[in-house]
């Protein structure tokens, strides 16, 4: 890159809103973000920030070009001006990149037409997704637009670790594979937290626990994805605020046979009527804890089961990794909950993991270190930058990886 200031506008588009940022790629700084909630309802609201001024409006958004529309009027009106940021390039969040790119790209019709196929593998995700890179596209023709996809940092994971034991003629055929999730997050958070602690990305394996409403975690060993909980769908692995995380596969036949229940029924109370939600009521943490120090029997459970899946990956990824460097905890639970951070570690000290729980104590808006200065494992908690990370990883594919 040149030594003119450069920005690269994220857009995170979904089924009823649009996140956005304008993000400095090289110093890190978000220079404006916000959000357009309730499109499509009768009255939507956007949220626009700057580093100096709030704007916040409530209005009729009927769709995502509208509100596209709407947000660039908002860059306009408000600032920071666009036509003056250099905007280099627009990265468009993508969920699910399945069997096809294991990379960013730039996005032309053929991409368009991928994303849209591999819908199937994202219903709730994809299709939003590319709403959002089709009306960018149209609304900013002159600046390149790049897709990044969650998947793609799992897209070489070992077939022992990627495949499912089922007929290989049915999985190849319905592309039936693990491919994980918040990929973007799991890559940035592993190489920056080596380069925090002065460490060797690429001599170094870490477990990262990426926990917030939606959780996975992952096994990272010198740089490169090597398991991931999330699989075919964001739905296995950890507890999440309405998942149901790892289950046996015969819940849905006995519900489907026992309960009435048809395939869309059994979808709905595992992805969004199970987790902490389905157990509590709640769905945020915080609430959960409150729960607790009511006295309800019923969020101790919660809290219990939630932490020990979390362990579970824990010694399951030390394993795999033939011993764990570092731990890194991120995301909105991992960065804010300290109660969870202490469940999730405790009682492994004889896997050379000892938390410090005077450092682990409070929220965490910058690198911590919370496990002991004697601790085998380094345990930190590092917050998580996707819009960063998506904003780099656009800059390298429109300059081609020049400095």
């Amino acid at each position: 890159m040149t030594t003119q200031s450069t920005s690269v506008l994220v857009v995170n588009s979904g089924s009823s809103s649009i996140k956005y940022q304008l993000v400095d790629p090289v110093g890190g700084e978000a220079i404006a973000w916000g959000i357009v909630e309730r499109i499509g309802e009768e009255v939507g609201s956007l949220k626009h920030v700057t580093q100096t001024s709030t704007t916040e409006r409530e209005l009729p958004v009927p769709d995502h070009g509208e509100g596209l529309r709407r947000v660039l009027s908002l860059f306009e009106a408000v600032g920071p001006d666009l036509s003056r940021a250099n905007v280099i390039a627009v990265g468009h969040r993508v969920v699910q990149g399945g069997p096809v790119f294991d990379g960013p790209v730039l996005v032309d019709a053929l991409v368009e037409h991928q994303i849209e196929q591999l819908s199937p593998l994202a219903p709730l995700h994809n299709p939003a997704n590319l709403t959002g890179i089709r009306v960018g596209r149209a609304l900013l023709p002159d600046v390149p637009h790049v897709a990044v996809f969650d998947t793609a940092f799992f897209h070489h994971l070992p077939a022992a670790a990627a495949s499912y034991a089922i007929d290989r003629d049915v999985a190849e055929k319905h592309s039936v594979r693990r491919y994980g999730a918040h990929g973007t997050s799991h890559q940035y958070v592993s190489h920056e937290v080596a380069a925090f602690l002065g460490r060797d990305v690429e001599q170094t394996s870490t477990i990262v626990l990426h926990l917030g409403n939606g959780a996975s975690a992952s096994a990272v060993k010198n740089g490169h994805a090597v398991d991931t909980s999330m699989g075919l769908t964001p739905l296995e692995g950890l507890v999440m605020g309405t998942r149901s995380g790892d289950i046996d596969p015969a819940v849905t036949f006995h519900l489907m046979r026992n309960a009435g229940m048809d395939v869309d029924e059994v979808d709905d109370l595992l992805n969004r009527r199970s987790g902490l939600k389905g157990m509590t009521g709640q769905n945020d943490l915080r609430e959960v804890h409150r729960l607790v120090e009511e006295g309800d029997a019923g969020a101790k459970v919660a809290i219990d089961v939630y932490a020990h899946r979390i362990k579970k990956y824990i010694g399951g990824y030390t394993a795999v990794l033939g011993g764990v460097d570092v731990i890194a905890f991120t995301a909105g639970v991992g960065e804010n909950d300290d109660i969870v951070r202490a469940r999730a570690c405790e009682g492994l000290e004889r896997l050379g993991i000892e938390i410090d729980l005077e450092r682990n104590a409070g929220r965490k808006k910058e690198p911590t270190i919370i496990s002991t200065d004697s601790s085998p494992t380094t345990v930190v908690v590092f917050p998580t930058n996707e819009e960063l990370a998506i904003a780099r990883l656009a800059v390298d594919v429109v300059t081609g990886g020049r400095p």
